[in-house]
Order: C-alpha cells, then structure tokens, then sequence
C-alpha cells in the first residue's frame, strides 16, 4: 500500500508541474496502469491486435527423466514452466504463478527442478525448488534478495549462484545443498559482477567468470574446499563468455576474442595455460556451445549477420559432425541430454514464433516437439525482412533490416532502434513488427548502428564515451536513405526504441526533429548523469565501463551536452513515452523528466506507466494495452487511414 500511495503522489507531482504552460493532462488509472492523454482504444483496434499478442511461443529449459522436455511457454498471462513429454504432445503446465518464470534447471538424476522468478519486474530473482511428485514449490533463497546464475553440481548435490547484497555493485558466490539452509555458504567475497560458470566434474572446483564490460571479462578457478582462487586467463583487455571444463578437469572451453574481432571457441589448458582457438577459420562470432556430458562432442551456434547457423564437431579431432538442416533464423539454448545422444534448442524466424526441437546425433534425425500458436493468423501472411546498408556520415557502412508491407507504396516508416547498447537487432519472430506491417501498412527498419554486437570488436567500440553521438548520426544518414526511396515516405518517419534504444530515440529528436513526425520512448534513458546516479547498484559500474563515469568532470560535461533532456526544447513532434514503475535499470524517474520537460515546453506527449512491471512489460495485459495505444500514436501522427 505504501507503494501504491508513493506513485500516486510522484505522479500527481509530474501532472501539476506539466500543465504549468499546457491544457490539463488527461489522466487515468486502467487497472495496474497509470496513463496521460492515451485514448481508449476502440474495438476494432483490440480485437485483430489481441490475435497478435496471443501468438506464442516456446523455448528450450532443460531434459526431464524419461526422455520429456522441459519448456518456457505463455497460456495465461506470463511465461510458466511446462512438461512435454513426446514430440508435438499436449504441454502440461507445471508452475501457476502471477509472476513470470526466469530461469529453470533440473536438479541431475531427479525430476526436481530448481527455478527463478522476481515480483513486478524488479528483476530480485528469488531461487525456488518444484518437487513435481507433489506440486510443490519452497524458496531455497533468502526473500529480498537478488540471486542469479544459479548452476548445478554434476552429481546433483550442490548449487551454486551469484548473491547481490542489496545495492551493493559487488557479488558474492554461494555454494550449497538447497534442502539444508545451513550447509548453504559464501565461498567468494566477489568484486564488481562475478558469476559461476560450471562445476568440475568432481564437484571440487567453480569456474568463475568476473564481467567487466563487452569487451573486458576475466576466468576464475575456485577450490570450493579451500576457497583458494587462480585466475586462468591472462591480464589482457579480452572478452571471454561462458565455459566448461572437459570431464577429466585437465582444461576448459570458453568463447574469447583474443587477438580476433570475433568470438573464437577457445580450450585452455589449466596446468600450462596453453589457448587452442578451435574455430579460427570463421568470420563470425561464436555466440554460444555446449560440451557433451562424455566430452566428445561439441554444438555451436554461429551468429552470421543475425542469423544462426547450428554446428557441430568431434572435440577430439576439431572434424565436422553431421548437423541439421534448419531454416534461417535465431538458434538458442543449446544442450546435449545427459546420455549425449541428443542436442535439444530452440529455433525462431522472422515469420514462425520459437519452437523447441531436438537432434539425434547417431540417427541423424531432426525432430520438433511444439507447434506454436500464431494467433488464428496463418504464418503465410507474415513478412521476411531484406537486409539493407547505407553509408553513414564518416563513409561507413552500416546494415540493418527492413520489412516492406506487401501493399503499394510510398510506406509510412518506423524505425526500431535496439537497446543494450552493446546489443544487435536479429530477424527473430516479432508478432508488434508483423502487425505494424501488415496490419497497419508500416514499412519498419531495425538498424544495426554503431556499437552494435556481431560486427567485430572494432565496430563495437565506435560509439563509447564522447562517441556515443556517431550512433544517432547513423539514424540522420538513415533518413537520408530513406529519403532516396520511391517506396518509403520520408514526411511520414517514426522513431521507435527501448531502453538503451529509448535514448537513441530522444537523441534522434533533437537532432532530426524536423524530420520527424514523432516518437515512442520505451524504458529510456533521457540524461546520462541522472540515470548513472539512480540506477540500481549492482549495475552502476558496470554502465560506466560501456557510457562513462558522471563523477569524471570531463565525462560529466559530455553527458550534458549529448542528453536528450537537456535539448528537449528542440522537440516539438508528439512523443509517447513508457515506463514500468519498478524498473531497476532504468529509473521510472527518466520517463518522468522527460514527459513533464516535453509538456512544459508546450508538446504534445502521452504517458503509460505499468505499476507492475519492471524493464519492459511482461503481462500480456499491459502488453496488449502497449499495443493499443502505440497503434493509436501511429494513427494519429503516421496519418493512418
């Protein structure tokens, strides 16, 4: 209740100070929803976009006993934990909760399984463990408090996972049996963002991996008896992710870009700490693999311009194994079950929602276990996008994707702009972008700017620092690309971003408001200082290491002078602006300053704050209300008929 009363205060301040030099906001409560100037959607509108948010989908988890899957899929409001136990078979719901499930993991040799989940978006991930004899489920972490990566012992006895004290930018590394709370203890004092990556086989050592930025991440070895700590990976600015030790516990594979612009599968050698790169011939990174149990086998996935490309080779002779032949799209969440006869992922492409499949090495055999739901839309309708490229301000290239509705042109346009920043736009199935384009005729661009993931090492660090505005003159040679398009209509442009995108938007006004007819800022930054300062702790410095530090004078009159909230009085196209109110990562308080700074300056802007939801909204209630009232925006400033 305290809660509830604070943000009706914080949002009756917002609304008195914004209608100081403008008409008085139109302001309503919808449920767990709190909105300014949004219309009420009528029912035409509702109910074809409805179908588009119900499409769903389905990813990989784990392997149950017997053979089954275990498998993140949404039939109420939020993602659930359910069983599949034969290709295409019925999905038994397992876990019923309000809130959304993270993160799942079967305990080794048992049907029990370990899961994660925060309330309200807050991302304070709790650890839970389901007993599937009974249906129940017990929180093995302490409530409050935020736990993640959590990984099991070979053996089943043991977890370990990564504990954030409360604001504390510092993680400590636990280990322990989650039926005995006080065989449970802290075996790192960890500092800055310290992970466990994988149990030796013998369960006697915890690979640890610290994160510094994108490009700068260190490897640990922890004797769980002793504590004692050997760091593996030599002190050189080189960014390494992930890793497992080969069963006999002589070495370890890690993705690292060691003297490359991309990410190599690397084996170490923990006794003389030899690095063997295992894939140097590719020109793309390696985005993720896994080792089988046996240690003779290892799957990769390759990240080729956005998309995926599924491998496999003997870990012995380095020789390709036989692979599947997949449609293009996006591989993820690759695992060998423990018999390593399989390999179990999750594929999605621009046009078919995620679906889990398997791969029976010996047989050669793909198979798909689940079918996913489009809504009642035959997946006919949906659009593959083209991939584009246009030269920026200094002669570089950059590329993105466009979906082009199949009707005539001159297209109103949207473009997406990724978060992150260190993130990339991928042609993963988007039920907004297919409606947007088929339904309201929007032809929609996702740039790859600089400091885009996927591109090499160099490209990544194009934007840091004082460069970060290169970025948002990608979006200003953008529209000029757009402007030379007899397809597209350049009077009639939208951007559209979340988080880190969220800033690239309000950037993008203030630099090019003229050439806009408006915004959609979701989650986003609009001043640097303020949301370094507000974030939550245990991100701070790792948000420093990618924008800079605001303490730094120098780096403090650069955030002044590139903040959006600074230039806001360039704007005057209308902005629409979303925010959850217990969002960790992105303070709600950056939704309100730049909402009451737009009204103030005389703009027309809306607002739509979720108060239960965090970093983006997860309920399919408030996802559909987004929807709506983005469909509305569009209408109004992309003049829809």
């Amino acid at each position: 209740m305290r809660t509830m009363l604070l943000a009706v205060s914080a949002f009756a301040a917002l609304a008195v100070s914004a209608s100081a030099q403008t008409a008085p906001a139109q302001r309503e409560e919808r449920g767990a929803l709190r909105v300014e100037n949004v219309p009420h959607t009528p029912p035409d509108v509702s109910d074809r976009l409805r179908q588009y948010v119900n499409t769903r989908s389905a990813s990989f988890a784990d392997w149950l006993p017997g053979g089954g899957l275990l498998i993140y899929t949404r039939f109420g409001d939020t993602v659930q934990l359910h069983r599949v136990d034969q290709p295409m078979g019925a999905r038994a719901q397992l876990t019923f909760f309000e809130e959304r499930i993270t993160g799942a993991a079967v305990k080794p040799g048992t049907s029990d399984i370990l899961f994660t989940r925060d309330v309200g978006g807050d991302e304070n991930y709790s650890g839970y463990m389901l007993d599937l004899a009974t249906g129940r489920a017990r929180q093995v972490t302490e409530p409050g408090t935020r736990n993640e990566g959590f990984i099991w012992s070979d053996d089943g006895a043991r977890i370990a996972w990564a504990y954030v004290p409360g604001s504390e930018p510092n993680y400590d590394i636990y280990v322990g049996d989650p039926n005995d709370a006080q065989a449970r203890r802290r075996v790192f004092d960890g500092e800055g963002a310290v992970y466990p990556v994988d149990f030796s086989a013998d369960g006697a050592k915890l690979l640890l991996q610290r994160y510094v930025s994108v490009a700068e991440s260190h490897l640990f070895v922890l004797d769980v008896a002793s504590n004692g700590l050997t760091r593996i990976t030599p002190d050189l600015t080189v960014s390494y992710s992930g890793g497992e030790f080969t069963p006999d516990g002589r070495a370890l594979l890690t993705l690292s870009d060691e003297n490359s612009q991309h990410q190599r599968l690397v084996r170490i050698d923990l006794t003389t700490g030899a690095r063997q790169v295992l894939t140097g011939d590719l020109a793309w990174s390696v985005e993720s693999f896994d080792l089988s149990p046996d240690g003779r086998s290892i799957a990769y996935v390759v990240n080729e311009a956005g998309r995926s490309t599924l491998r496999l080779m003997d870990a012995r002779t380095l020789r390709a194994l036989p692979t599947p032949q997949l449609p293009a799209g996006i591989v993820s969440g690759v695992s060998f079950s423990p018999d390593n006869r399989r390999l179990g992922f999750t594929l999605n492409s621009a046009t078919a929602p995620g679906d889990v499949y398997t791969w029976e090495l010996r047989a050669r055999r793909l198979t798909r276990w689940t079918q996913s739901e489009t809504g009642g839309i035959p997946q006919s309708t949906f659009v593959e996008p083209e991939l584009i490229s246009w030269r920026s301000f200094d002669d570089r290239e950059i590329t993105g994707f466009i979906y082009r509705p199949r009707t005539p042109g001159p297209h109103p346009v949207v473009i997406n702009i990724h978060g992150g920043p260190e993130s990339q736009f991928r042609p993963g199935f988007s039920s907004t972008i297919q409606y947007w384009v088929n339904e309201l005729g929007i032809a929609v661009i996702a740039p790859n700017v600089r400091g885009s993931d996927g591109y090499g090492r160099d490209f990544l660090a194009l934007d840091n620092g004082p460069l970060r505005e290169d970025s948002v003159r990608d979006i200003g040679a953008l529209l000029d690309w757009v402007g030379a398009q007899d397809s597209l209509d350049d009077q009639r442009v939208v951007v559209y971003g979340g988080s880190y995108g969220g800033y690239m938007v309000l950037a993008s006004m203030t630099h090019y408001n003229d050439r806009l007819a408006g915004a959609v800022d979701i989650v986003g930054i609009s001043n640097f200082a303020t949301f370094l300062e507000n974030t939550s702790g245990y991100r701070r410095d790792l948000r420093r290491a990618e924008y800079g530090d605001e303490r730094d004078p120098e780096m403090r009159a650069v955030f002044d002078r590139i903040s959006p909230l600074n230039s806001i009085n360039r704007v005057n196209r209308p902005i629409f602006v979303v925010h959850g109110y217990n969002d960790p990562r992105v303070p709600v308080s950056e939704a309100e300053q730049v909402y009451a700074a737009v009204r103030r300056n005389g703009g027309e802007a809306w607002l739509m704050i979720a108060m239960n939801e965090g970093h983006g909204f997860a309920r399919r209630e408030n996802q559909e209300a987004q929807r709506e009232a983005e469909t509305l925006f569009f209408r109004r400033v992309l003049r829809l008929e």
